[in-house]
């Protein structure tokens, strides 16, 4: 006799926020704020009150600052549903279903970090005029090699700290969301210099699951960039809101749109915020 596997829909949602929830770039480098509000509101001092000397026994003047606000708005919709059939439906095994639910989990997150790498005209431009120091907010492609990998992360890091930027690097930390061809390249440099750290790299490679920390910089791998552009910056100072309403669940509809079937729909309600007060913490490094 057959056995039927009735679709359990509480692993299946268990199941895909266990894959929403593993660990990606965009959730590390970006501000995840989650909420239910269409729009949260912060502030920054744009205009800073200065340090005035003062004199004995006379009176001393207030200085004018300025708050302007900043909102960051969740407005855009995506979702990815997903019809199987009626037959398929009981034809398929539990394991089958897991597999479903984390592929759904799996698509979600690579999809928000694509929009975030794709983010790129929000952020300061860094090209071979600021890898070799003669200018800054160059737009010339840099072709990443085994010989100036480590100049680009010294030459990121610089410009950072330039743009009075190194209280919030040493508070956050600096990152660089590379691309597969360069991180291979990265690899082959921690593994061809020094000694403790490349013996393990030699061994065991560097990972790539989570940010690898080295030379002072978090990095990351990512598939999702858009072409001729890579991330650095520093950490959490771009923001995404993430509506907590909608992330992470999954609705059952039997024979949608009569259909015969089980329609399984996950959404994602989202939306970035990239103050122009902190442009310089986001570095658009233009490669070839």
């Amino acid at each position: 006799m057959a056995n039927t596997v009735v679709w359990n829909k509480h692993d299946y949602v268990a199941r895909m926020r266990g894959r929403i929830n593993s660990p990606t770039a965009w959730k590390d480098v970006l501000d995840v704020k989650y909420s239910n509000n269409r729009t949260i509101v912060n502030s920054s001092m744009t205009t800073e009150p200065t340090v005035v000397t003062g004199t004995r026994g006379t009176a001393y003047a207030y200085k004018d600052f300025t708050l302007t606000a900043d909102t960051l708005t969740i407005s855009t919709y995506k979702n990815i549903p997903i019809l199987i059939d009626e037959a398929d439906r009981y034809q398929q095994s539990y394991v089958d279903q897991m597999k479903i639910a984390e592929f759904q989990g799996k698509k979600i997150n690579e999809f928000i970090e694509g929009q975030f790498l794709a983010a790129h005209a929000s952020w300061s431009d860094f090209g071979a005029g600021d890898l070799a120091g003669s200018s800054s907010g160059d737009t010339t492609q840099i072709t990443v090699s085994a010989t100036n990998i480590d100049d680009i992360m010294r030459a990121v890091k610089r410009k950072l700290y330039a743009n009075n930027l190194v209280d919030f690097a040493v508070e956050k930390g600096v990152c660089i969301v590379w691309r597969a061809t360069d991180f291979e390249l990265l690899e082959g440099y921690v593994q061809a210099n020094g000694f403790t750290e490349a013996d393990i790299a030699l061994k065991n490679g560097i990972p790539v699951q989570k940010g690898f920390y080295y030379g002072g910089i978090t990095h990351y791998l990512s598939n999702s960039h858009t072409a001729n552009h890579i991330f650095a910056g520093v950490k959490k100072m771009g923001e995404i809101g993430i509506l907590s309403g909608t992330y992470g669940q999954a609705k059952f509809i039997e024979d949608p749109g009569n259909v015969s079937g089980l329609g399984i729909v996950s959404r994602v309600d989202y939306g970035f915020n990239w103050p122009t007060y902190n442009v310089q913490a986001y570095q658009d490094v233009n490669v070839a």
